[in-house]
C-alpha cells in the first residue's frame, strides 16, 4: 500500500486500516497463504478505490467481503473465520451462550456442570449461569459460580460496574454456602464469562476481587478465542451449511456446540437436509473438529 487507507470501526471512529490484522484473522481460520494474501490484495484495492469515491467501508463490510472470499475460495476455513461474528449469533437470549460457557467449563476440567440455577444467598435468592464443580486432591471439591454477559454486539463490553455486581452476589451466595455442612469441603470461587470484552476497570476490579475473568481475549493468551481454537469447541452458529432458523431450532433443543453434531448425527437427519447440503456439513464438520 502506497498511501494510508481509512475504515470505520464500530464505534464510529476512523482508523488506519490494517492488512496484518486482517491476515491475522484470515490465518486463524487455517487458510492457505496463497489464499490470504490473494483476498488481502482484492480488498486493499476495494477500499482504495472506497477511500478515493465515497465514505470508507466500515470494519464489518470488510468482514463480509472477507468471508464471501474465503467462503468462495475455501470449503472449511470460512466457518472458523466467522467465529467472531458467530458468538454474536448466539442469541437473542443468551440462554444457548450459557450452555456453551457450560461446556467450555467441561473442557478446562470442571466435572459437574449445572446451568441456569437458582442459589440461596444471605439476603437475597440469585440466579446463576453456570456452577461447575470439581475435585481436587483428596476429598476438597472447587466450585465456581459464572455470571454470563452475553451481547449481540462487538460494541458492547463489560464494564466495571459488572464486576462491582458479580461479586456483590457472589459473597452473598458464598456467606451462606460456607455455613452449610454439604459444602464443608468445598472452596468457592465467583467467576464472569463474556462473548466480547471487558473493560481495564473490570479487569483491574475483577482481579482485584479474585474473580475468574474469561472473554474473548483474556485471560491473554488464554481468551475464549484461545480455548475455542486450541479444543475445537465451535458453536454451531459458526457453521456456513446451516439457515439462522436451523441453527436456532438446535440451540433451543441445547445443541450448541458442533461437536454434539458429529457425535449424534441422528440429530443431523432429524433437519432433513438435501443430499447436497448434507455432505457439505459433514465436510464442514469434518474440517471443524479434525
Amino acid at each position: 500500500m502506497d498511501k494510508e487507507i481509512f475504515v470505520r470501526k464500530a464505534s464510529g471512529e476512523l482508523e488506519q486500516f490494517s492488512a496484518e490484522k486482517l491476515r491475522g484473522s484470515l490465518k486463524r481460520s487455517g487458510a492457505d497463504d496463497g489464499v490470504i494474501e490473494e483476498i488481502i490484495d482484492e480488498i486493499v484495492g476495494w477500499i482504495e478505490e472506497l477511500n478515493g469515491n465515497s465514505a470508507p467501508p466500515t470494519t464489518r463490510n470488510i468482514y463480509n467481503k472477507a468471508f464471501t472470499l474465503l467462503r468462495r475460495m475455501t470449503s472449511g476455513n470460512a466457518a472458523r473465520y466467522k467465529l467472531k461474528n458467530a458468538m454474536m449469533e448466539m442469541g437473542p437470549t443468551g440462554h444457548p451462550f450459557e450452555y456453551f460457557m457450560g461446556e467450555v467449563y467441561r473442557l478446562l476440567g470442571y466435572e459437574h456442570i449445572e446451568v441456569a440455577q437458582v442459589l440461596r444467598g444471605h439476603c437475597l435468592t440469585h440466579e446463576v449461569d453456570v456452577v461447575a464443580t470439581r475435585r481436587l486432591a483428596g476429598e476438597k471439591m472447587d466450585q465456581l459460580i459464572v455470571e454470563c454477559k452475553y451481547y449481540q454486539s462487538t460494541g458492547k463490553n463489560a464494564n466495571v460496574q459488572v464486576s462491582l455486581y458479580v461479586h456483590s452476589r457472589m459473597q452473598d451466595i458464598f456467606g451462606v454456602r460456607k455455613k452449610m455442612p454439604e459444602y464443608a469441603n468445598y472452596t468457592f470461587k465467583g467467576g464472569i464469562a463474556t462473548n466480547t470484552r471487558f473493560s481495564s476497570d473490570a479487569i483491574a476490579y475483577g482481579e482485584y476481587a479474585g474473580l475468574k475473568l474469561l472473554s474473548w481475549d483474556y485471560p491473554r493468551g488464554n481468551g475464549l478465542r484461545d480455548i475455542i481454537d486450541r479444543e475445537r469447541i465451535y458453536p454451531i452458529t459458526v457453521l456456513t451449511t446451516l439457515t439462522r432458523t436451523q441453527k436456532d431450532l438446535l440451540m433451543n433443543r441445547g445443541i450448541v456446540i458442533c461437536r454434539q453434531l458429529k457425535e449424534n448425527p441422528e440429530i443431523i437427519n432429524e433437519l432433513s437436509l438435501p443430499p447436497t447440503r448434507l455432505r457439505k456439513l459433514h465436510e464442514e464438520l469434518a474440517g471443524l473438529l479434525h
